[in-house]
């Protein structure tokens, strides 16, 4: 399937329903791979660093997280008309992973988060395996890594250690982890332990969760300030008809 190239970030232009399927698929075949879900915020930070930009084009599935994504989109006529919110996406794929009766492994957040994540879960998805748990405040990758491999061959690890040391840390373990397809997935795991809440659905209706989260946490203020100037890049791609500002 082919690729959308957002100011060198090549996104899968596909639907969440696609992108659930074809992750399925690399776990069915045991193929080893990552998914990222690159925002607005991720994006800019990448126009300028190379490598960041092949560690997200590695990945399996690289989706579209976030509305700025879109509105890039449009702006450079590109054909991405869907967001594909990782936390969703996640949530959907633990569905169709409880009814095979799959693994999963947790790693991220404050500890305590990912055990109490876990349980949530299970109960929410009483097929799901959860073959481990482990917090994001280490210091030893390789313990994490020996963790890992210990609890058993794993089907999916979420690593949700923000972007971009998620991916960095996928990047370089993805062969010596004993499990299949890793997922980037920032803060869900407070999501999935309800230590945090979405945005309510007015606000993921209408591209405002950026608007909600600035309002529980006014220190982002200026984190947010990217995604105007985000959107400037995209306007003078636009212009100068070049793939990067």
């Amino acid at each position: 399937m082919s690729r959308v190239s957002i100011m060198g970030v090549e996104f899968d232009a596909i639907s969440k329903a696609e992108a659930v399927g074809r992750a399925m698929e690399q776990i069915r075949q045991k193929r080893k791979g990552y998914v990222v879900t690159p925002n607005s915020e991720i994006v800019y930070m990448a126009k300028d660093d190379p490598e960041l930009i092949d560690l997200l084009n590695q990945a399996s599935l690289v989706l579209p997280d976030g509305v700025g994504i879109l509105h890039a989109a449009k702006i450079l006529n590109k054909p991405i008309y869907e967001k594909v919110a990782g936390v969703e996406f996640a949530v959907d794929l633990i569905a169709e992973m409880a009814r095979e009766h799959r693994s999963l492994y947790l790693l991220g957040a404050k500890p305590g988060v990912a055990r109490k994540a876990a349980e949530n879960l299970v109960k929410r998805f009483p097929g799901l395996k959860i073959s481990g748990c482990q917090d994001g405040y280490f210091t030893d990758e390789q313990e994490v890594i020996d963790r890992i491999n210990a609890s058993g061959h794993t089907d999916v690890v979420f690593v949700c250690l923000g972007a971009p040391k998620q991916e960095q840390f996928i990047r370089r373990h993805l062969q010596e982890i004993d499990a299949t397809l890793f997922c980037g997935l920032g803060g869900s795991l407070d999501i999935y332990a309800g230590t945090a809440q979405r945005a309510p659905a007015f606000y993921v209706d209408h591209g405002l969760e950026w608007l909600y989260r600035l309002k529980q946490e006014p220190w982002r203020a200026k984190r947010m300030t990217k995604l105007p100037l985000f959107l400037l890049c995209a306007v003078k791609c636009k212009i100068t008809g070049k793939e990067t500002p």
